[in-house]
């Protein structure tokens, strides 16, 4: 079944020639309104590709009526030619669409460092606007595949409004937020500052709780687009809602994607004093290779657990911690618990539960184990 298409937008996903594979590495999604409301998170690595920083300021006015994406090449770090590559594109795909250029907007991924093929992405983006259907995303996410296994798409369905949502990503993932580009369309009448606000809110507790391997990349762009085109203002609380869980869906698949992993891990937080606590817990956790590398050898190590939240400056107790791992609760008051022989590692994911015992909030990071093919992946990835 293919991925539902709201309304008022058609996309392609077509073989450019960026790849030397031959595969699929070029898309583009047009919202043909009648809004053209948009919104976009990126990140916040002071590094930034040349795409984010064009599509960060074609965002200003809060509209944008496409955008086109490649993999197979970041263009970041490729000085001012990489820029002028950046506006080329937005030019090349607005004069084929009849829009403005600084109606269009740009995402990029691959290998940083290195020059666009210029002479086959102008051409491509014109291929692309010949290729555009109403329901073409599904090759959209396909084409923006890198290290990606399987592509990766989410929707959810509204009161006579429709989400959805693809995204792509296996590795170098951490806040702000991955070696990733999602972008999430929906026929719902959104304005721009509502839909800015929604997907920030929705990018901080899904795709900025999806932690890989605690690298962040030059190039993280996630981007609302809404065409209006169902006529219904949607209750806020269930947009908020859904465009979270689209969200949610697709940096789980991120995680469960990620390079060289066995192990999707829940490492969740309870009774922090905030949730800025328990997110710092639950990150430094995350993050530690040595609970990563435990957990792909099946080892419920909660000594290395226990000593990455002593790293915080979360507030609790030391003595009082306890810890389970799929519902053994193999650490106690920071000592010794059940035997840890009991914890079972039969499926892929794996749930580390940590209490605190200093307040009500409870917050949970998601990640994955580094085994080694990260290593063989990531030694050969640019040779």
């Amino acid at each position: 079944m293919s991925l539902p298409t709201p309304a008022g937008f058609t996309a392609s996903g077509i073989a450019a020639g960026i790849k030397a594979s031959g595969d699929l590495d070029l898309s583009l999604i047009v919202n043909h309104g009648p809004r053209f409301n948009a919104a976009g998170v990126f990140t916040t690595n002071r590094i930034s590709a040349a795409p984010v920083r064009w599509s960060q300021a074609a965002l200003e006015d809060g509209e944008a009526r496409a955008v086109v994406l490649n993999s197979g090449g970041a263009n970041a770090c490729t000085g001012i030619p990489g820029d002028q590559d950046a506006v080329a594109m937005a030019d090349s795909a607005a004069i084929s669409l009849g829009i403005a250029t600084d109606e269009v907007l740009v995402c990029s991924t691959g290998l940083i460092g290195e020059r666009l093929p210029m002479n086959n992405v102008i051409p491509g983006i014109q291929t692309a606007v010949d290729a555009l259907t109403a329901d073409g995303l599904e090759d959209a996410a396909k084409a923006i595949m890198t290290t990606d296994t399987v592509h990766k798409t989410a929707s959810a369905q509204g009161s006579g409004y429709v989400v959805s949502g693809i995204t792509k990503g296996a590795g170098m993932m951490a806040p702000g937020m991955a070696t990733m580009l999602a972008v999430v369309t929906t026929d719902a009448v959104l304005d721009s500052a509502l839909a800015h606000q929604i997907l920030t809110e929705a990018v901080r507790t899904t795709f900025n709780r999806a932690d890989s391997d605690g690298c962040m990349s030059t190039n993280d762009t996630v981007i609302l687009m809404a065409s209006g085109a169902s006529g219904i203002e949607p209750d806020q609380t269930e947009i908020q809602d859904l465009i979270t869980d689209v969200c949610a869906s697709l940096a789980r698949q991120i995680i469960s994607d990620a390079e060289g992993s066995t192990r999707d891990i829940a490492v969740t937080v309870h009774g922090a004093a905030t949730e800025a606590d328990g997110e710092e817990v639950a990150r430094a956790v995350s993050r530690s290779n040595l609970f990563k590398t435990a957990m792909f050898g099946k080892d419920p190590n909660w000594g290395r657990i226990i000593s990455a939240v002593g790293t915080t400056d979360a507030q609790f107790e030391p003595t009082t911690l306890d810890v389970a791992v799929n519902g053994v609760m193999v650490c106690r008051n920071a000592g010794i618990g059940e035997d840890r022989d009991l914890v079972n590692f039969a499926d892929r994911e794996v749930h580390v539960d940590i209490y605190l015992k200093a307040g009500e909030h409870e917050v949970t990071i998601w990640t994955n184990d580094l085994s080694y093919d990260y290593v063989r992946e990531n030694a050969e990835y640019s040779s």
